[in-house]
């Protein structure tokens, strides 16, 4: 996502969302009169918990969404992504700079998914370039993995406009392109990253720190769920958890793939 300096206003309703994800009864903000305090308590507690509900994915797909792995529809990655690089099924198809489909070994047994672009990735044409892909590009390094190894995409292939959140109906639009993605990669392990990906992976809308920790299934392929780099760069607790879910990554990667 975008690396730019966030607003405070920004920087507040993440921190609450992040910890209303946590279960976290308190929030801590900066010395400020009572009703002033009061008044941006209820003003982001309300985004927070409107962040938490755009991302209900069952109720974005419904019950109809099929549950089984997807059968290929395209001979490969590129002849699909030739098929859809100039999408316009929502308004992000308009004030994008360019189409970021995905990056890495089509073949990867191990696939990254992210929540959406941000403007270096808007700029480049691939996903995570910016400072939390570059702080990825570290974790792989600690799990003795690279960038070349394994295969990156995210939810979305088109940045939202000033880094928020992806709506209902985008994720609605761009979710079958990343179905056949998975469909044609095949990978043997997913890794969703942060909670937008995770939940709109396993169409729920459980906090990321209840997903986090334990192996879910996204059609029939083994999943782990951690934060996403850019929570990293914002919140240095997170660092630890994500080090202890990639240790679990690295040991079923071992036991899979070999």
């Amino acid at each position: 996502m975008d690396d730019r300096p966030l607003s405070l206003q920004e920087m507040l309703r993440r921190a609450l969302t992040s910890q209303v994800e946590l279960g976290m009864g308190e929030v801590i903000l900066p010395p400020r009169s009572a009703s002033t305090i009061e008044t941006e308590l209820d003003q982001h507690m309300v985004a927070a918990t409107e962040s938490q509900r755009i991302v209900p994915v069952a109720d974005i797909f419904g019950e109809e969404r099929p549950l089984g792995p997807q059968e290929p529809q395209f001979a490969s990655l590129d002849r699909h992504f030739d098929s859809v690089q100039n999408c316009q099924e929502c308004p992000l198809g308009a004030t994008r700079n360019k189409f970021v489909y995905g990056a890495g070994n089509p073949n990867a047994d191990l696939l990254f998914i992210g929540e959406a672009p941000g403007a270096d990735e808007d700029r480049i044409g691939e996903p995570f370039v910016g400072r939390a892909g570059q702080l990825l590009d570290k974790i792989l390094a600690a799990i003795k993995l690279s960038r070349e190894e394994v295969y990156i995409a995210n939810i979305l292939k088109c940045r939202p406009p000033g880094n928020r959140d992806p709506q209902p109906a985008e994720m609605e639009k761009c979710f079958p392109l990343l179905r056949e993605q998975v469909a044609l990669i095949a990978p043997k392990l997913i890794c969703a990253l942060g909670r937008i990906a995770a939940q709109a992976l396993l169409k729920t809308t459980t906090p990321l720190g209840k997903l986090r920790g334990r192996w879910h299934e996204y059609e029939g392929v083994p999943m782990l769920v951690t934060y996403h780099p850019a929570a990293l760069l914002r919140f240095q607790a997170y660092k630890k958890d994500t080090w202890a879910d990639m240790q679990m990554l690295r040991a079923k990667y071992d036991e899979l793939v070999g």
